[in-house]
């Protein structure tokens, strides 16, 4: 996810690198006929995290031009992406962190290490204190709870970060 104008920046430079190793692969002729399937890998992995880049820039110009005084619907699937929503929202409200920070309470160094570190550090309430500063309404929110197979053994931190992670690389795939 690219969370500043910096990060923006940098991901169309790496855009352009993308395009033109490509585009050289592509005029390979002879690792295309003697490594097909090696120059097939290649070609498809650039492709890959190309498009990734795309989708993330196509992100950022959606959230940043975005008309402020319209509200926007962003979407959760899973608790571990509050984060993103919350930088999102930001963004989208056109707020710097130093904005952010003064409408929740909190100061700016707050706001920066928490959207640096996904929030991971943030206390419950510091979060609640974003939410309102941003304004972020649920609609529609369910939560499933599976009784007949709810686990009753504590789990451990390792499983809890095993699983975020895990379910973090899904998404990114």
């Amino acid at each position: 996810m690219i969370k500043n104008e910096l990060e923006y920046q940098v991901s169309q430079e790496w855009l352009e690198k993308f395009e033109k190793s490509i585009a050289a692969i592509e005029k390979d002729e002879d690792s295309k006929k003697n490594d097909h399937e090696r120059w097939k890998m290649n070609r498809e992995t650039l492709q890959c995290h190309l498009e990734k880049l795309q989708a993330e820039i196509a992100e950022y110009d959606r959230l940043t031009s975005h008309d402020s005084h319209t509200p926007i619907v962003l979407t959760l699937d899973d608790i571990d992406y509050l984060p993103q929503i919350l930088i999102r929202a930001r963004m989208a409200a056109k707020l710097s962190q130093k904005e952010l920070a003064d409408l929740a309470g909190l100061t700016e160094e707050q706001i920066k290490r928490y959207e640096d570190n996904d929030y991971e550090d943030a206390s419950f309430m510091d979060v609640r204190f974003v939410i309102d500063a941003l304004d972020i309404q649920i609609q529609k929110g369910e939560f499933l709870v599976p009784l007949d197979t709810l686990r009753r053994t504590p789990v451990t931190q390792e499983e809890l970060l095993s699983s975020s992670h895990h379910s973090l690389s899904r998404s990114d795939g």
